[in-house]
């Protein structure tokens, strides 16, 4: 093998790539836009939900009720009648109307137990089931203030001390956004290499390499190295630019701890690619595969859910794809500032895994092309 052979085929990816105008655009969107937009619509729980509010006693009870909902969990709740209720909520105007009946302060004051109605538009999934308890909390605190004669907190047994690490404004988007990146770097890294192997296989050019001095060896490296300096350096300006400029996500570790784990994690991703490239016989194919690759990479890492919630069974599966440790250390590297000492088990486990994927790719790589 020689490295000049692996250089110069490397450039020629570089300039096939440079001559692609839209992986060109999907390597800029998805290192871009697309983390920024992703993370900035994180908080889908609870955030500003659309409130309406029947109130058919007018009595203090029921104002201080409608008094007690406000921004940034709700919008501020608008009075309507109950003629209105169904209406707006088929329109999908009301997350929530919440109907306050007749004497319902009489009621209260009486010792009996009234109903409050709460109609809810499920098909807005997140806010549903998380605005129920938390205007059932809210109600119910109000009710019993007003019927205690004064606000206070009720006395507890044990005293709860809270802190919150690595993330004490509890903000999702700053969490969101280091996933994105994540699973950019494993998307584009699959994409940009079976991509650069069709493309070869499908103008015919994959034969005129196969009569010139090379091996293929030589034409696999080629396109590990280029196509990986390709994501390499645009996961280093997503980090740099839009998680720490744009969305202001604090990094407590260290960025090239982090990007020297990205080029391991790369290393593997890319020789996978390469193997997908050599099963799919056409781009369309190819597409397929990659769907049938990364959504279990992608859900199954403990990117999107902690795998300790997990089947142990899924579990250990998983710690045979590089996904599941390149997402281990990053989380530790830029939540929680790790440092080698603490991620060099996922370091070697990513340098044992590409060697394995670098070897069963290349012996598929050669049969590819007989």
């Amino acid at each position: 093998m020689r490295l000049g052979n692996v250089l110069q085929l490397g450039i020629k990816e570089l300039r096939g790539l440079a001559r692609d105008p839209m992986l060109l655009i999907l390597i800029v969107y998805s290192f871009t836009l697309s983390i920024y937009t992703a993370s900035r619509a994180m908080p889908e729980t609870l955030s500003r939900a659309a409130i309406a509010i029947v109130d058919e006693d007018r009595s203090p009870v029921s104002g201080r009720i409608a008094l007690a909902f406000y921004p940034p969990y709700f919008v501020i709740p608008r009075l309507i009648s109950i003629a209105e209720m169904d209406g707006r909520m088929d329109s999908g105007m009301d997350t929530f109307a919440l109907d306050i009946p007749p004497n319902f302060q009489r009621d209260l004051l009486a010792g009996r137990a009234p109903a409050i109605q709460l109609n809810v538009d499920a098909t807005r999934m997140t806010q549903a089931f998380t605005g129920a308890g938390h205007i059932q909390s809210i109600v119910t605190a109000e009710v019993n203030e007003f019927l205690s004669r004064y606000r206070s907190g009720a006395a507890l047994p044990v005293d709860l001390t809270l802190r919150a690490r690595f993330n004490q404004e509890l903000n999702k988007s700053w969490f969101g956004a280091i996933n994105n990146v994540v699973s950019s770097i494993t998307m584009l890294s699959i994409v940009l290499t079976g991509a650069a192997l069709i493309r070869e296989r499908e103008h015919g050019t994959i034969d005129h390499l196969l009569v010139m001095p090379v091996t293929p060896v030589e034409i696999m490296l080629s396109k590990v190295w280029s196509m990986g300096l390709v994501v390499l350096a645009a996961s280093a300006f997503s980090i740099l630019v839009v998680v720490q400029g744009l969305l202001a996500v604090p990094i407590e570790g260290s960025v090239t701890l982090f990007l020297l784990g990205t080029a391991l994690q790369l290393f593997a991703t890319t020789c996978m690619g390469i193997f997908l490239a050599t099963v799919a016989g056409s781009m369309p194919q190819f597409g397929l595969l990659l769907i049938l690759v990364l959504l279990p990479l992608q859900v199954l890492s403990g990117g999107v859910t902690p795998r300790e919630s997990m089947p142990g069974i899924i579990q250990a599966i998983m710690l045979a794809a590089p996904n599941t440790h390149f997402v281990i250390l990053a989380q530790a590297i830029l939540f929680r500032g790790a440092g080698f000492s603490v991620v060099w088990p996922q370091f070697a486990a990513l340098i044992g895994i590409g060697a394995g994927l670098f070897l069963f790719s290349l012996h598929r790589f050669r049969l590819f092309l007989r």
